[in-house]
């Protein structure tokens, strides 16, 4: 196999600038490869819509480049040459061949060791290694046509193994002299191969190959599409906006703007596209009838409308939907029809939309199914289906539906009470969501990891996540995730006892207008606005968000939900009758799946119960609920408990396993303090965290304070015990 290696080069590698966006930060890296020089260079060349994510990133770093080409025209032509030979059997696309292409021709490889003395590649068993990929490149551009042409002809005709028929007819295409509609149609024909195995990135570079053979200018604009649609299901997605720009896509080009761009645009492009191809459309780049793509873009214009939290553009999308003749996504139509009162109509549309979520279906698909499952309240069917759509997803080697998998089951891992395992999850989803140019998904998944530092007691960390999704998405027409992040605020209010900064940030959670609000968001917070306005002694808008909520839960039947709106009945009302409803949200609970608000519940429960002085009912209940909070690793819930037991005069333990690190610090501290253990530096930990350094300083600052240790030094020796 022939590889390359990335070595750091010179005494120190620049640091990219640290207003860079996260999005951009990482696809730059990634763009050159890891090397710091390479990427500080390109962040230096940025447009002002590239530093923002709008406009997609250089393809390579021009001064660089040339220094390196510099470096290898310096070499002898013999050396060159093999280079240049194992350079074009691994850019772009790696073939594996050069070993054999040696033994055909009789190569001999003792000019490698030229380059070898110049630190330029070296030679292994397995073929050549260069020094970094740059020079790799630098090898490949500097030599001829003629030349490059002739390596591509001797690989093309040492590929004959079972399967490499895609790659051979990629080193004949890169040896053509001019159009070819037969060569064409040959890479057309292995790039299906290549994208039926799930190898997208290697179909992206036979169909744009093929692009540029095609003689007919209307073909090559609907095959540069084709590449755009390889080069994004391959997580290449500036590669894919390069593309697609020198075509007139909208559907391809809304789809960008759904993961990248601003909502709106994104939901009228791809309503317009939907439009299109149900009237009379080409063949679509996954599909194979016009009616079906119109139907795919339908669905992926309700995203976007669920992004943005525009119940107007649902209905819109719906209404287009019924003048086509075409049967909407479920998920469209139930969010239409609960926009608009119809809870009837909206439960039966939601139902079928949950119900296909069968093994081995149509990503897409199932992330709207897990979406209606969400909906609905049965976080047991939106995890079966987001978890069936990230395995369908790898699969079909679209890597890039991962993380939009992940950005709803991490609800359902909320709900449920799983905060920390869902927190290293999510922070891998956020990854891969910049790796792949998704930045509107990893703001979504930001407000997901702000919620769940809001569980976890990490106040810092809640409110820089938080802060870093709203800002993001008020600029992009977001309202989800900006509803989702002021909902972790708030709950960060609600759990420490700011009682009315609370209410007033659920309340604004009915903000209007794209990137503002969301009426999902608002209505699954609804049961904590209600504990907040009790607390303040305001219940009158309280008692009407609980009605809407009750007719809800009545309809679609979650026992959740019924549970939910029984506690909020309970904090509406007073004395026995309070008890009452009490007890009937428990006995709902108990066939639900929300454990960390059944938890909730029995803490509410047992301070009713105490105020009543009904004690030895009110201490059960409140050390069930203590229990919980610190198996769920909520340490503000805990100390909510604690705090109504001291009250009645009950002793309480100290914190479970005081001597137990994990038990001393949260989450978030007890991952910053193994890294910094490790090695790390406050800004390594802050960069796979994906967090600030002054975040991680204000970590470790605290990990020392709740250790009694003052160094690393003394934070090494202590993880080392244990």
């Amino acid at each position: 196999m022939v590889t390359s290696v990335n070595p750091v080069r010179g005494p120190a590698q620049p640091e990219l600038g640290p207003s860079l966006p996260e999005g951009v930060r990482v696809r730059i890296l990634r763009t050159a490869h890891g090397d710091r020089r390479a990427a500080a260079e390109l962040a230096s060349a940025l447009t002002e819509r590239q530093l923002t994510g709008l406009d997609p990133l250089p393809a390579q770093p021009p001064v660089l480049l040339r220094a390196y080409r510099q470096e290898v025209r310096a070499l002898p032509d013999t050396t060159r040459r093999l280079l240049l030979l194992a350079a074009a059997d691994q850019y772009p696309v790696d073939t594996h061949a050069f070993l054999r292409a040696v033994t055909a021709t009789r190569l001999d490889t003792r000019p490698l060791v030229t380059a070898e003395v110049a630190g330029i590649a070296h030679a292994t068993a397995g073929g050549i290694v260069f020094r970094d990929p740059w020079t790799r490149i630098a090898a490949y551009e500097t030599a001829s046509v003629t030349d490059r042409r002739a390596v591509h002809l001797l690989l093309a005709r040492v590929l004959r193994g079972e399967g490499e028929s895609p790659r051979r007819s990629w080193h004949r295409g890169a040896a053509a002299l001019g159009p070819s509609r037969r060569l064409a149609a040959e890479l057309r024909a292995a790039a299906h191969t290549a994208r039926t195995a799930g190898d997208h990135a290697l179909a992206c570079a036979l169909v744009e190959r093929a692009a540029a053979l095609s003689p007919e200018p209307s073909e090559r604009a609907r095959l540069l599409a084709r590449a755009a649609a390889d080069a994004w299901r391959s997580g290449d997605a500036d590669r894919a906006r390069r593309l697609v720009a020198a075509t007139d896509d909208d559907a391809l080009g809304g789809l960008l703007a759904l993961r990248a761009g601003n909502a709106t645009d994104a939901f009228d492009a791809l309503l317009t596209a939907a439009v299109r191809y149900a009237d009379d459309g080409p063949e679509p780049a996954r599909t194979d009838h016009p009616q079906h793509a119109a139907v795919h873009l339908l669905a992926r214009a309700t995203e976007a409308a669920i992004y943005t939290g525009d119940l107007r553009r649902c209905r819109e999308a719906a209404a287009v939907a019924d003048r086509l003749g075409i049967v909407p996504p479920g998920t469209l139509g139930g969010l239409a029809a609960a926009f608009e009162g119809r809870y009837d109509d909206a439960r039966d549309l939601l139902k079928a939309a949950a119900r296909r979520c069968g093994p081995g279906g149509d990503p897409t698909l199932l992330i709207h199914s897990g979406i209606a499952a969400l909906l609905l309240g049965d976080h047991t069917a939106a995890t079966t289906a987001t978890v069936r759509a990230a395995a369908s997803a790898r699969a079909g080697g679209d890597g890039v539906t991962v993380p939009q998998a992940m950005e709803f089951r991490a609800y359902a891992d909320f709900w449920t009470g799983r905060p920390r395992a869902a927190e290293a999850a999510t922070l891998e989803a956020l990854r891969q969501a910049y790796t792949t140019g998704q930045d509107n998904g990893a703001c979504h998944l930001q407000a997901a990891l702000a919620m769940f530092a809001a569980v976890t007691g990490d106040e810092d960390v809640c409110r820089e996540r938080a802060e870093a999704a709203r800002s993001y998405a008020l600029a992009r027409g977001l309202g989800l995730p900006a509803a989702l992040a002021l909902f972790a605020l708030a709950f960060l209010d609600l759990s420490t006892g700011r009682f009315a900064a609370s209410a007033a940030r659920l309340r604004a959670l009915a903000g209007f207008g794209p990137g503002h609000g969301h009426r999902a968001i608002r209505h699954i917070a609804t049961p904590h606005y209600v504990e907040a306005a009790v607390r303040t002694g305001d219940t009158r808008v309280a008692r009407a968000a609980h009605a809407d909520y009750d007719h809800w839960a009545r309809t679609v039947r979650s026992p959740d939900d019924l549970a939910l709106s029984a506690r909020c009945r309970a904090l509406l009302a007073s004395g026995a009758e309070a008890v009452e409803h009490y007890r009937t949200a428990l006995d709902l609970h108990a066939s639900g799946t929300r454990d960390f608000e059944r938890a909730r519940t029995e803490l509410l429960f047992g301070g009713a119960l105490r105020r009543l002085r009904h004690r030895t009912e009110a201490r059960d209940r409140l050390h069930s609920a203590l229990e919980a909070f610190e198996h769920f690793g909520s340490p503000q819930c805990a100390a909510a408990a604690r705090t109504e037991l001291r009250v009645l005069g009950e002793p309480v333990s100290p914190v479970r396993g005081a001597d137990d690190l994990v038990a001393r610090l949260t989450a978030q501290q007890l991952m910053v303090a193994r890294m910094a253990a490790d090695g790390a530096t406050n800004r390594e930990i802050a960069s796979r965290l994906l967090l600030s350094p002054r975040t991680i300083d204000h970590h470790l600052r605290g990990v020392f304070a709740r250790l009694g240790i003052r160094s690393r030094i003394e934070l090494v020796r202590l993880l080392g015990e244990r």
